[in-house]
C-alpha cells in the first residue's frame, strides 16, 4: 500500500515499527512516500495515496475519498500552532503572514482567530522563521519543530492559535490524522487500522528503538527538541481517539462548516 507521512518526529516515531517489521501488519506491505504535510494534503485531495497523514483541515476537502483511522492522530491540548513575529505589535488587515500551506490546520485556525487577515504567503514550514527574520513577511504560523526553536532565532509569540481554539470550543485541537482510502477493500482497511494501532503502541512502549529513524528525517537534530516534539504530539489520543477525541474532530468539522470552508460532510468519517 502507498503510505504517506511527514518527516517530522511524531510521524517517523509512530510509523517506525510498521515499516521495520516490529509489529504484525497482517500481510500488508508498504511503499512509503515521505513529504511535507501540505504536499501530502495535495496528494490526498487527488486520492493518490492509499494510506496517508492528513491535516484535519485538509480532510474536510478529501472526506469523500478517505476514512480516519482511530490510531495515529496528532490531537491534544496545549500543542497547537503558534503565530510569531519579529516586529509586529498587533495583527491587522495589512499584516503579511506566512502559512505552512492553505490546507493545513494552522491556516484554518489562523483565519478563525484573525478573520481580518488578507495577506497570506504559503511557505514551507521550516522556512517560515527565516522568512520573518529577513523581513519577507511580518509574521508566521509555526508548526512542527519550529515552534520549539523560534525564540532562539529572535522571534516572539503573537498568539497561541491552539489556545484560542480551546478557549472558543472547549475541545482538544485536531491537528492531523492518518487516513485510509475509501476504495481500499474493507479487509485491508481493518487490517491497516489494527496495524497502525500496534505501531503506535510499540513506539510508545519502546521509544528508543525509533531514534535513528527519527533523527534521519528530522529538520531539527537536537535530541532535546526532537524528544519535546514527540512528547507534545504523541499521546493517548494518538493511540486511540476515544470518545473525547472523536467529539473534538466532530466539533472541528462543525466549525469548518459554520465558516463556509466545507459543505456537508459524509455521514461516515471514522473507520
Amino acid at each position: 500500500m502507498t503510505l504517506g507521512f511527514s518527516p517530522c518526529p511524531n510521524d517517523t516515531f509512530i510509523f517506525h515499527a510498521l515499516l521495520h517489521g516490529k509489529v504484525d501488519t497482517e500481510g500488508l506491505t508498504f511503499a512509503p512516500h515521505i513529504a511535507d504535510v501540505e504536499e501530502l494534503n495535495a496528494l490526498a485531495l487527488r486520492g493518490e495515496l492509499e494510506v496517508t497523514k492528513l491535516s484535519y483541515a485538509a480532510y474536510t476537502q478529501a472526506a469523500d475519498k478517505y476514512l480516519i483511522l482511530d490510531a495515529g492522530s496528532a490531537l491534544g491540548r496545549g500543542n497547537g500552532p503558534l503565530l510569531v513575529t519579529k516586529n509586529v505589535e498587533k495583527v491587522t488587515s495589512e499584516t503579511r503572514v506566512a502559512i505552512p500551506g492553505k490546507y493545513t490546520t494552522a491556516a484554518f485556525l489562523l483565519r478563525l482567530a484573525f478573520p481580518q487577515l488578507q495577506h497570506f504567503e504559503e511557505t514551507l514550514f521550516s522556512d517560515i522563521p527565516q522568512a520573518i527574520m529577513q523581513g519577507k513577511i511580518d509574521a508566521g504560523a509555526l508548526i512542527h519543530e519550529s515552534r520549539f526553536t523560534y525564540a532562539q532565532q529572535g522571534l516572539r509569540l503573537l498568539a497561541d492559535l491552539g489556545a484560542k481554539w480551546e478557549e472558543r470550543s472547549g475541545l482538544p485541537i485536531p491537528l492531523g490524522c492518518i487516513c485510509v482510502r475509501r476504495n481500499v477493500t474493507r479487509e485491508q482497511q481493518q487490517a491497516m487500522a489494527r496495524a497502525m494501532r500496534r505501531s503506535v503502541e510499540y513506539a510508545m512502549q519502546n521509544p528508543s528503538e525509533s531514534r535513528a529513524f527519527v533523527k534521519q528525517h528530522a529538520q531539527e537534530l537536537s535530541d532535546e527538541v526532537t524528544n519535546k516534539h514527540i512528547a507534545m504530539f504523541v499521546n493517548e489520543y494518538t493511540r486511540s481517539l476515544g470518545e473525547e477525541g472523536r467529539n473534538a474532530v466532530k466539533g472541528f468539522f462543525a466549525e469548518a462548516q459554520k465558516q463556509g470552508v466545507v459543505g456537508k460532510m459524509p455521514q461516515q468519517v471514522f473507520l
